[in-house]
């Protein structure tokens, strides 16, 4: 088995395990209705992973770019897992109105976690275009 493969599923595996944690705790945060956000992050993310891992083998990139959609893949999951928690922790409300549930922060919390957010969000969304463009071929 491809070792980045492997990688990827153990990642997946154990970010869904960080997840399946994290929901023991959710009522014990400052804001549990992000607690549960952070739980459904872990989880969900984790399966990503493991999807991710198991169609590896069909990615068809030049290295370099195969390696960008690997670390961009991992840190945007697992960013997006321990931004959502520090969010539960803070009871931060930053671009999570929904979960916020009226919870606020102290400022440098809110812009912690507002920065982590958008660098989440161009992560994953770049690591999932690399990932498409590397799948538009047949497989040789």
């Amino acid at each position: 088995m491809d070792d980045t493969k492997r990688r990827l599923l153990w990642h997946g595996m154990f970010l869904f395990l960080l997840g399946l944690f994290t929901g023991f705790a959710e009522q014990k945060f400052v804001n549990p209705r992000m607690g549960l956000a952070a739980h459904l992050e872990g989880v969900l993310l984790g399966t990503f992973l493991i999807a991710l891992g198991a169609a590896w083998t069909e990615v068809k990139l030049p290295s370099r770019l195969k390696t960008a959609a690997y670390w961009a893949a991992l840190y945007g999951s697992y960013t997006n897992w321990v931004t959502t928690l520090l969010a539960a922790i803070f009871g931060a409300a930053a671009l999570s109105p929904i979960t916020s549930a009226g919870h606020h922060a102290v400022p440098w919390q809110e812009g912690l976690i507002t920065v982590l957010f958008i660098t989440v969000g161009l992560t994953t969304v770049m690591s999932a275009m690399i990932v498409l463009w590397g799948l538009r071929r047949p497989a040789a």
